[in-house]
């Protein structure tokens, strides 16, 4: 079992930058793909970017590419996603997520994790 854990999220402006983090317990997250996903009220859970296990390889949604950065520190059992130049429209829960199989340069699909964390809410004001 792993068990993770979001922070990091808050209010901030447009054009503020935030660090999310995503803290893992009960298993090195070292053989796992990492995702992070977000939900808007109202809308389904989308896929925003992943890491490969051993953090040679990322994609990101087109949404966000160029302004956020994932990134992960196996020694510290975290993960972490660097976001810039916050729009209104990245408002949302964001999660993070573990899994074991992903096509490399492909989006990770919610039903291919297989542990959630809870969320950190991210609100960006206009």
């Amino acid at each position: 079992q792993v068990q993770l854990v979001e922070s990091g999220g808050g209010l901030v402006q447009a054009g503020d930058s935030l660090r999310l983090s995503c803290a893992a317990s009960g298993r090195t997250i070292s053989i796992y793909v990492m995702g992070w996903f977000r939900q808007a009220p109202g809308k389904e859970r989308e896929f925003v970017a992943a890491i490969s296990w051993d953090g040679v390889t990322t994609y990101y949604a087109d949404s966000v590419k160029g302004r956020f950065t994932i990134s992960r520190d196996n020694a510290k059992n975290t993960v972490y996603l660097q976001m810039n130049s916050l729009k209104p429209e990245d408002t949302a829960v964001y999660y993070c997520a573990a899994g074991i199989k992903w096509n490399r340069g492909s989006p990770l699909l919610p039903g291919q994790m297989g542990y959630w964390g809870q969320g950190t809410q991210v609100t960006v004001s206009s």
